[in-house]
């Protein structure tokens, strides 16, 4: 640490730099000018050497010493520090800026309200500093910053952690506004349940849901996809509630039920973290059974896959007996290999894309 500090054509010296010339001008030894200072030859080292700050104590017997001001000497501790302050948040923002460069501005301000900065990168870096309430973006660069990676996050690079972690900040704040109830595994359970009843109701299910799960204290958010995140969901435990995450990837009515009953699952077995694209582990794979069984009942489902007859017809009938939207037994056929996922005829007719609004 040097005792002065030069940026932006200014430049402020650290009160240690003062005090080498008294005790310079003094004739005496440093010691010496410690023992009058009433402090120790190596605090008045480190002081001359800008290594710590100036104390109140120490600015206090300088002026009894000296006959100056207390503030005289803490001002000159505030203009250093603050010189430095600047010449430190300069260095953190060409560091945000190498940050920014994975995320695409258009994202917040197209799905967000952001306002339109073309070209104008630091007020853009600002803007979005600021939505996601952070002090720094470089803070999304860290693995695990709030929730859990698990055992995918050796396969992402630098910029799928910026992304997805951006993606997760986002959902958390949302969440830390809403003012939901404590949670309950009992509610959870029960709105889990009647959300199965909802999956043939296109139009109006997303707000009967959200509003189920709400009351378990579960807030249910759903966000436009950020390119490159490579998340299917996340979960994470606030104070008394969770948050329940997904983006609108996977707004199909086979994959969204499947995603979101796949994070139940991880809610259910007290495992939070984010969900990636092809994660496969153990907590996955529970939550994977959680949400099969959940969703298609087994022994049902076993019965009619040994029929071997997938077919338009025959899908519908099964789907209809289990009150199921043909779609997600559709999708758990192509899982399991017993339907191809080329099988355009019957996807274009069982599977549709649901329209929620996610902001």
């Amino acid at each position: 640490m040097s005792n002065y500090v030069e940026y932006n054509d200014k430049m402020a010296f650290h009160p240690g730099y003062y005090i080498k010339e008294l005790v310079d001008d003094s004739g005496l030894t440093q010691e010496d000018f410690a023992i009058r200072l009433d402090t120790t030859p190596k605090n008045l080292s480190c002081l001359i050497r800008g290594e710590q700050s100036l104390s109140i104590d120490i600015a206090m017997k300088l002026s009894r010493m000296l006959g100056t001001s207390i503030s005289y000497w803490l001002n000159l501790q505030q203009t250093y520090d603050s010189l430095v302050a600047e010449f430190n948040s300069s260095e953190i923002l060409e560091e945000e800026k190498r940050v920014f460069k994975s995320l695409d501005y258009a994202y917040f301000r197209d799905n967000f309200g952001l306002p339109d900065l073309p070209r104008q990168i630091d007020e853009q870096i600002k803007s979005v500093r600021e939505f996601l309430r952070v002090a720094s973006l470089t803070v999304f660069r860290k693995r695990d910053m709030a929730v859990s990676f698990r055992s995918c996050a050796d396969g992402l690079n630098e910029a799928n952690v910026i992304k997805a972690n951006t993606m997760v900040q986002i959902a958390i704040n949302e969440a830390l506004a809403a003012d939901a109830p404590k949670f309950s595994r009992n509610k959870l359970e029960a709105a889990a349940q009647y959300a199965l009843t909802l999956t043939c109701n296109h139009k109006e299910f997303f707000p009967l849901i959200r509003k189920a799960f709400f009351e378990a204290g579960v807030i249910l958010v759903v966000l436009p996809n950020l390119s490159g995140s490579k998340i299917y969901g996340a979960t994470k435990k606030i104070g008394n509630k969770f948050l329940l995450m997904v983006n609108d990837r996977r707004l199909y009515s086979d994959t969204f039920w499947f995603t979101l009953f796949h994070e139940i699952g991880h809610i259910m077995n007290g495992d939070y973290g984010i969900t990636f694209e092809d994660e496969k582990n153990g907590t996955e794979d529970a939550a994977d059974k959680y949400a099969e069984d959940a969703l298609i009942p087994p022994d049902a489902y076993n019965t009619f896959v040994a029929s071997n007859k997938f077919n338009l017809y025959t899908i519908g009938q099964f789907a209809e007996s289990i009150n199921r939207d043909p779609a997600i037994v559709l999708g758990r056929l192509q899982n399991d290999k017993k339907v191809l996922f080329t099988d355009w005829q019957l996807t274009n007719a069982l599977r549709h894309r649901y329209k929620v609004k996610t902001k």
